[in-house]
């Protein structure tokens, strides 16, 4: 039998989901079969440092090192002064921090409700395999049916086989006939100055 831990939790999302409502304390108790105790926690202003390194070994692991423009201060910046729409939670294994996951709030018009849309989620290389990456999945989707979100998402470039068979055993299902797009740096600020308009016969839908 594995070893427990309860983790009382209370995520920053009050601007996610408007301002005046506060997220209740929820008790977690997560179990390892090598007996390694994890907890998961809000994570907290003097985290940065280390959300920001997690970030960057993420960004190595995903060959895009040179991508990080972030800093430290971005970091405490963005996750901690108000007003905020992100949160994130640390894991620990045996009172070590371990790893981190980074999610905000998003919408379905279809649904009527908002979702989770999971950012990142990193757990480094020595705390692998003691289930610390399913316990921040688990515990950003129990923060998800708390809100009464009805549906949570996130992305995986498609080499990553081992998080890909992760994310099919929990019962994630891949939303292969979507193509994700991104308009970013010089792209949109161009766009955005510009006053041109579409085609006509184009549409845009969402």
């Amino acid at each position: 039998m594995g070893a427990y831990c309860c983790s009382l939790v209370k995520p920053a999302l009050r601007d996610m989901y408007g301002r005046g409502r506060t997220m209740p304390g929820i008790q977690r108790y997560f179990w390892s079969d090598i007996m390694a105790v994890i907890t998961i926690r809000a994570a907290q202003r003097n985290d940065a440092p280390a959300i920001h390194q997690f970030i960057v070994d993420l960004a190595i692991y995903e060959r895009a090192e040179h991508e990080v423009e972030s800093s430290v201060r971005d970091i405490e910046r963005t996750l901690f002064d108000e007003p905020r729409s992100s949160a994130a939670l640390i894991c620990e294994v045996d009172g070590k921090v371990a790893g981190f996951a980074v999610y905000f709030a998003n919408y379905s018009t279809w649904l009527g409700h908002h979702g989770i849309y999971l950012e990142d989620l990193y757990v480094s290389p020595e705390f692998r395999g003691v289930g610390a990456g399913k316990a921040l999945l688990r515990e950003v989707a129990r923060i998800a049916v708390s809100q009464g979100c009805r549906r949570m998402e996130w992305s995986v470039l498609n080499w990553n086989e081992p998080a890909i068979r992760v994310y099919d055993a929990i019962g994630g299902v891949p939303q292969s006939e979507w193509t994700r797009y991104r308009l970013a740096g010089d792209a949109l600020r161009e766009f955005a100055a510009s006053d041109e308009t579409v085609a006509s016969g184009n549409s845009i839908s969402s």
